[in-house]
């Protein structure tokens, strides 16, 4: 029943996916699908945060560095050891995923504050190496004319983003339904125990140590592929990630869509990036806004925008299950 109820999941996810396919037919504006193409790379990004920070409950706010990784990892590879981009791309995730162990080693026995301050050392360590070789990675210049991802027989230079546009939808739908897999499975329900009841999860059998790498790592996976598309994506790889404008953002979308849905975390990502768009004139108002909008949702609904979803639905449905059954019809036997 588990398996059926997932691959139904599966279903829905892919009836998704074909309807944004279909955008670009209506879409011209190189603009709005450059929109919807960071659309689906934060949403990547978001919803295997909220991996970590919803499900495992690991403050991990090293997650950009990670984003970081992969991108300058494609960008070396692709620039300067001449690798295959997509081959590079792939690298990018893997060693996301090796950076991920990295941050895992010392906050295994940690918890709150702790992890928080480790994790995000790390990301610090991991732009103070960055800028040091700057031989190699550019320094705070960054690297430019990274080499971009390209399609066999397609002209990714005169499509107005359209082959960039279908290889990020590609992206966000994997991410989507590794995610979503992970999370339903065995493993994934432990992670949430460990979440809920820490000593008694660990009491029952479940390594805390074990779950936290595998959640980590996990997470870091196609967080390190948006890292290596977006390199290929803009050809260039800057320290700007690593600032706390990504990291707030991203952190915005897993909040404002909820905690622990994964899917609140891309419906966030659309919200977030036309809305950040639509109010790019507002100056300092401008993550005010936002922020006063999260706030907004938070107090009303504390489940986020999934929430808001999940409670106007039944909302809606309400009078279907309060019909009254339809009372049977008597008959009178005749003596």
């Amino acid at each position: 029943m588990k398996r059926l109820g997932f691959l139904r999941e599966i279903l829905l996810i892919l009836l998704g996916a074909a309807a944004l396919a279909t955008l670009p037919a209506f879409v011209h504006d190189s603009y709005l699908r450059h929109l919807l193409i960071m659309v689906y790379v934060y949403g990547a990004v978001a919803a295997s945060w909220d991996l970590s920070l919803g499900y495992g409950g690991i403050f991990n706010f090293g997650h950009l560095a990670l984003f970081g990784v992969g991108l300058y990892t494609y960008g070396m590879l692709t620039k300067l050891a001449g690798l295959d981009p997509w081959l590079a791309f792939l690298a990018g995730g893997v060693a996301a995923m090796l950076a991920a162990a990295v941050i895992a080693v010392p906050i295994l026995r940690l918890k709150g504050i702790y992890i928080v301050l480790v994790s995000f050392a790390f990301s610090q360590l991991v732009l103070q190496l960055i800028i040091s070789e700057s031989d190699y990675t550019g320094g705070n210049s960054g690297l430019v004319r990274v080499p971009m991802l390209k399609i066999p027989g397609h002209n990714m230079v005169r499509d107005n983003k359209l082959g960039f546009y279908y290889i990020a939808l590609v992206l966000l739908l994997l991410a989507t339904i590794f995610l979503r897999g992970f999370v339903r499975s065995a493993l994934g329900k432990s992670v949430v125990a460990l979440r809920d009841n820490e000593e008694y999860a660990v009491s029952r059998g479940i390594s805390l140590a074990r779950q936290r790498l595998v959640t980590l790592a996990a997470s870091a996976l196609f967080t390190g592929l948006a890292g290596a598309f977006y390199g290929g994506y803009f050809r260039n790889a800057s320290t700007d990630v690593f600032g706390m404008g990504l990291t707030t953002l991203a952190l915005s979308m897993v909040l404002l869509g909820g905690r622990a849905t994964i899917y609140g975390a891309l419906i966030a990502s659309f919200v977030l990036t036309f809305l950040s768009e639509a109010i790019a004139d507002f100056g300092a108002w401008r993550p005010i806004t936002i922020g006063a909008l999260i706030i907004a949702v938070m107090l009303v609904y504390p489940g986020g925008l999934a929430g808001a979803l999940v409670s106007a639905g039944r909302r809606l449905t309400a009078p279907l299950r309060r019909a009254p059954a339809a009372h049977p019809v008597e008959t009178k036997v005749t003596p």
